[in-house]
């Protein structure tokens, strides 16, 4: 019964071929990497590695510029405007 209704709820929660497609053009497209290719032809699995590492990239960013805001705010007076600001932007 148990392995019938895992079956069930899996059909249900199944992707299309076309919606697969659609989902990865939108990918394609945020990425910078290929959406400034000339040529269209990059496979699926590409367009998805490209986003993980696009993905770590943008992590490794965020977590620079927290380091970067942290320490500007240890060089300014904590109780500031511009103090404010940056905690606001760090939380």
């Amino acid at each position: 019964m148990s392995s019938r209704r895992s079956r069930q709820s899996a059909s249900v929660s199944r992707i299309s071929d076309d919606q697969i497609i659609e989902l990865v053009s939108k990918l394609r497209q945020l990425l910078p990497e290929i959406r400034d290719r000339r040529s269209d032809k990059v496979s699926a699995s590409k367009v998805l590695q490209e986003t993980c590492n696009y993905i770590r990239s943008l992590h490794r960013e965020v977590d620079d510029l927290s380091e970067r805001l942290s320490q500007l705010l240890a060089t300014i007076d904590s109780d500031s405007a511009e103090a404010a600001i940056i905690r606001s932007l760090i939380m």
